[in-house]
């Protein structure tokens, strides 16, 4: 396996790595009946984004390098495409769900003293991140497809 083969593969796990938690998180923090699961599986959440920021790091430089290896530039509108749209995903989560999950962490950190009820302003928030979490879960596979299929 040459230089290309390992950057491939480079690149495939680091989207694992930026994919696995987006998908894996909100699923965890749904089965949390709590406020002690929840602050436990929000506690996950917060230890597990550590892998998209590294994935990501990880899929800029590897992608960068085989589009130099490969000449490929941005000369493929799938790729000019995959790349907005990821850029769209990173205003998503960093810019939007981000913010309103940290709120929310702070929320269940300071209702754990009170009572193992979950407090009715979480699901009031958390009702307002789940489209743009699911609008970015759709985005990463519209963009997995693009990377794969490179449809035009």
């Amino acid at each position: 396996m040459g230089l290309f083969g390992l950057l491939l593969v480079l690149h495939i796990l680091a989207s694992i790595a930026i994919i696995g938690p987006a998908f894996v998180m909100p699923i965890i923090r749904r089965f949390a009946r709590t406020v002690g699961q929840l602050h436990f599986a929000l506690g996950i959440t917060t230890k597990l984004a550590v892998m998209p920021k590294i994935g990501g790091a990880v899929l800029i430089l590897t992608g960068v390098w085989l589009m130099i290896i490969t000449k490929m530039g941005l000369s493929q509108m799938w790729l000019n495409v995959s790349i907005l749209l990821s850029l769209l995903m990173v205003v998503m989560i960093d810019g939007w769900i981000d913010p309103r999950m940290k709120k929310i962490i702070k929320i269940i950190s300071e209702s754990q003293e009170q009572g193992n009820e979950i407090p009715a302003e979480f699901g009031l928030l958390i009702k307002k991140i789940i489209p743009v979490e699911t609008a970015a879960q759709l985005l990463m596979i519209v963009i997995l497809v693009l990377m794969v299929v490179k449809p035009f």
